[in-house]
């Protein structure tokens, strides 16, 4: 298989299997869809690593393969392609990626779907999809902006260029940098540290924030309002609340 779900103590990883490079061809991302939803059901997921291996996150595209594929057969196949990543982006879980060497066009697009993102000292990330005449498309032009704004998205998109995991920090593309040697131990770490926080409040805080991102405030405010009236029916809200009042701040077991 060309993606693989490992489940682990409440943290599962996604990893990509596809030597040399990763690339993301039409099987790997019908896989990537199919396990980032088994993921998001899964009660014994309660966290998400995305990571493609020691030496490189994913390259991109399988791009022998886009170049068969005329304009009708990407009409039919946009929209999947979009799909899978989006599966990726909407886990109801924390998701964090774990990039080393390359995440270059479909790669950075994945990294994009991810909740948080660790990469690695040599690591270089790009949108190189305007030297192929192309835009990215699977999500890049969205993802990208929304993260960065919509200048520097534009600045990556429009010249293609690559940037450094040092450029990728300061541009907000990339929430942290260490040697390539702890980025997988250090992602690994961040999702089994909220693998053991309250589910479905940290359900409810992504969707709240990402909900908010894509409308107005006062509907955003409305998502919030609901989940956090939600909350107060849980085990994990009395548990919390109760721990708080007895024992003090920050000693609430979930599990």
């Amino acid at each position: 298989m060309t993606v693989n779900l490992e489940v682990a103590e409440g943290v599962g990883v996604l990893r990509l299997d596809r030597p040399p490079m990763n690339a993301l061809d039409v099987a790997t991302q019908d896989r990537l869809k199919e396990l980032a939803e088994e993921a998001g059901r899964r009660d014994d997921v309660r966290a998400v690593v995305i990571y493609g291996g020691e030496k490189v996150f994913a390259a991109g595209a399988d791009i022998k393969e886009m170049q068969a594929m005329d304009h009708t057969a990407m009409v039919l196949r946009a929209r999947a392609l979009q799909d899978s990543f989006t599966a990726v982006a909407r886990i109801p879980k924390p998701v964090v990626a774990a990039v080393t060497g390359y995440a270059l066009g479909g790669g950075c697009e994945l990294a994009l779907c991810a909740d948080f993102r660790i990469a690695a000292e040599g690591a270089k990330l790009g949108q190189p999809e305007i030297l192929l005449g192309l835009i990215p498309g699977a999500g890049g032009t969205q993802r990208l902006s929304r993260l960065i704004g919509p200048s520097k998205a534009k600045d990556l998109i429009f010249t293609g260029r690559m940037v450094k995991a040092d450029e990728a920090l300061a541009l907000g593309l990339v929430d942290r940098v260490v040697p390539a040697e702890e980025v997988y131990a250090q992602a690994h770490a961040w999702a089994a540290k909220l693998a053991q926080g309250p589910a479905l409040a940290l359900r409810a805080a992504k969707e709240s924030i990402d909900t908010g991102l894509e409308t107005d405030i006062d509907t955003g405010l409305a998502v919030e309002r609901n989940w956090f009236a939600g909350l107060f029916a849980t085990e994990d809200r009395e548990r919390g609340m109760r721990s708080f009042v007895e024992e003090g701040p920050g000693k609430a077991k979930f599990l």
